[in-house]
């Protein structure tokens, strides 16, 4: 067995779906003659936390070594899983974090991380160093360990660093300092993965010197185990309902306000048809949203189920008809792949898909039982519900490409990252 040693800031007991691309890639590992120690966070606060994630990583024997630390969340540690605050407030927070903090607030994290990692180093030979961004200070640690140990590395872009879809810049300082740190940390990498080709395309002209294939595409994806042995829920009232279920956060510009106003305006313009659904929300859904809901009047519609363990949101979500998947518009939205919706394929559930041009929509597209418009449109939106109620009725849905979901699997996925690791290797 070879050996890496994986930087994972989001990892389980955290939740949310940040944390599921690096589980899973750690879980198949071994199957492929790697074994992974996971180098993450102590006791952490945060907006979720899933034991069920937990219970996995334990179940398949894989070791984590974990370092508290000054960082804000380490430092909340005691108040546990903390509400999220209004989106207002938490993104004056967050901007007042990335306005003293460069690359991030996780630097007191990495400075802790870094003497734990050298031990670590010191006592048994690693063959590779694996580090999983966000947070991007996590990739200056993992350089820096590079450079001391002479260990191959490679980096994992779940999202776009420089240019970031949520990132800001209060001076051109700023912007100039986050461009500066990551020219110096990709110089130094060994491989890039990148989440999709948009990313790709965009290290690739942001940074010339990179060279094609220099950067490897993997895409986010589902576990076909997480299924397994799962059943489905019944519920007589909701047999004869068209349930269109929403897993995850709303935040920055993924909102449920303009997907509410299309429905809105469905029970104006088709009431009959509107009758016939039901909205399911799994996730933290705060008080400003259920405002749009009060406002509009669709309480009898709309369910709305909290934050949920990862075991009991698959339940939910196999038991659905229709799944619903959101990006709003933005700054570099084009390459932003949303980790649920590769796991809606797994289901080989129709998908609505409301999102911009790029990596989602041509993901959603490649999947095939779909239904796409544009995330802010209400009278697309609207047309989509209707379309939706019309193959239902004709049991006219259509079927998923099977080609493209099998290629989104987990250990296939894992199977192509030990690639990587293999071929990157130094030779003794």
């Amino acid at each position: 067995m070879f050996k890496v040693l994986v930087i994972a800031y989001y990892y389980p007991p955290m939740g949310l779906s940040g944390v599921q691309r690096t589980l899973k890639f750690t879980k198949y590992m071994s199957k492929y003659n790697w074994e992974p120690t996971v180098l993450t966070t102590g006791k952490t606060a945060y907006f979720a936390h899933d034991l069920s994630l937990l219970k996995e990583v334990e179940q398949n024997g894989i070791s984590v070594v974990r370092t508290d630390s000054f960082d804000i969340n380490s430092l909340l540690s005691k108040f546990g899983t903390v509400r999220m605050p209004n989106e207002k407030i938490r993104k004056f927070l967050s901007n007042l974090s990335k306005t003293f903090f460069i690359p991030d607030n996780k630097v007191p994290w990495t400075l802790k991380a870094y003497k734990k990692a050298k031990s670590l180093l010191n006592e048994e030979k690693y063959d590779m160093i694996f580090v999983s961004i966000p947070p991007f200070s996590s990739f200056r640690l993992a350089n820096r360990l590079k450079k001391e140990f002479d260990i191959p590395l490679i980096v994992d872009y779940r999202d776009l660093w420089y240019g970031n879809h949520f990132a800001y810049y209060p001076t051109p300082y700023h912007k100039m300092r986050h461009k500066k740190l990551e020219d110096s940390a990709l110089r130094n990498a060994d491989h890039i993965i990148a989440v999709n080709r948009n990313i790709k395309e965009k290290l690739l002209t942001t940074y010339p010197f990179l060279k094609f294939e220099e950067v490897s595409i993997i895409s986010h994806g589902y576990d076909p185990l997480d299924f397994e042995g799962l059943e489905h829920e019944q519920d007589e009232r909701l047999l004869k309902k068209i349930r269109i279920t929403y897993s995850g956060i709303f935040y920055e510009n993924v909102t449920p306000k303009y997907f509410l106003k299309a429905f809105k305006l469905l029970t104006n313009s088709h009431p009959e048809i509107a009758e016939r659904f039901e909205l399911h929300f799994i996730g933290h859904f705060r008080r400003e949203n259920e405002k749009i809901i009060k406002k509009y009047n669709l309480h009898r519609f709309a369910h709305i189920h909290g934050y949920m363990n990862h075991e009991d949101v698959l339940r939910k979500i196999i038991s659905t008809d229709v799944l619903w998947v959101m990006l709003g518009t933005g700054n570099n939205m084009s390459t932003v792949s949303a980790g649920k919706l590769y796991e809606y394929f797994g289901t080989k559930k129709l998908i609505l898909a409301t999102v911009p041009d790029g990596a989602s929509r041509s993901s959603a597209e490649e999947y095939n039982s779909s239904i796409i418009t544009s995330p802010d449109n209400i009278e697309e939106i609207r047309n989509a519900f209707i379309k939706i109620y019309e193959m239902f009725e004709k049991n006219d849905v259509p079927e998923p490409n099977d080609d493209f979901v099998k290629n989104h699997d987990r250990d296939y996925l894992t199977k192509q990252l030990t690639q990587q690791f293999q071929f990157h290797l130094r030779e003794e």
